[in-house]
Parts: structure tokens; sequence; C-alpha cells
């Protein structure tokens, strides 16, 4: 009964009490961005894992992940890669990730191939199809 009680408690104060706010819709923005009516589109995440490649020299590497960036900056340019970053050290061979302003894996895995470090099996992709707001694209822009 007591948890009955605290749980109602805790619904009224939640929806009594929370805070409502209006997003403002920017429909010239969003058709700008090739938004559908919710303001949202298609886009590709891509994981990046450890490749199979284990025997690349440190030369090597050191060559293929300046290849790597030097490709992102590219693709950040075209407009094709729109987030990228590096995970922090963990036990699950995740190394990164990208979001690709692409509507499909197929337009996403011609994307990867440019990647030397792809290329050389030291990262590998994972592609999925995303669906997100159409304004993320805004944040290269932002930054």
């Amino acid at each position: 009964m007591k948890k009955s009680i605290l749980i109602l408690l805790f619904l009224i104060y939640n929806f009594g009490f929370s805070q409502k706010t209006e997003a403002k819709f920017d429909e010239s923005l969003a058709k700008s961005l090739n938004a559908d009516e919710y303001g949202m589109k298609k886009y590709v995440f891509c994981l990046l894992k450890s490749g199979t490649n284990t025997t690349a020299s440190k030369e090597e590497t050191k060559k293929l992940f300046e290849g790597h960036m030097a490709n992102i900056n590219k693709l950040v340019e075209e407009g094709k890669l729109v987030v990228a970053g590096p995970f922090m050290k963990n036990d699950r061979n995740y190394r990164g990730i990208y979001v690709f302003n692409v509507e499909t894996v197929d337009e996403a895995k011609a994307l990867v191939a440019t990647d030397p470090a792809i290329k050389a099996n030291l990262l590998e992709a994972e592609l999925t199809p995303w669906y997100c707001t159409a304004a993320l694209q805004e944040t290269v822009k932002n930054t």
C-alpha cells in the first residue's frame, strides 16, 4: 500500500508539475535539410570495430590512421559525414562511430570503402539505417 501511494505521488508530481515546452518548427529549414513532415530524415549509423588485421607495423598503422583522419575531413567537407568520433577504451572492440548523411546502407558502404583503415582491415564497419532529426546535420556547421 505504501509503495502504491509513493508511485501515485510520483506520477502526480511528474505529470502535474512538469514544464511544458513548445518546439518551434522551421519549415524552410526543414525543407533545406530534406526533412520529412516530422522534421526527421534517414541517415546511416556506422559502428567501427577493431578489424582482423593485427599484424600491421606501427609505421603502417600510423600512416593508415592519418589517411583515416584525412578521409573523415573529406567526407565532412562533402556533406556526407555528420558525426564521427572514437570510443574510449572498452572491452567490446568498439573503436568509434560515423553517422553518414545518406539514405541507404549501399551509399554508406561506398563511403566506408574510401577509408584506408577499413580497406586495410584495421577497422571494420557495421552499418545500420537510422532515423533522426534532420537538424543533426547542422551540428557540423555550428562547431
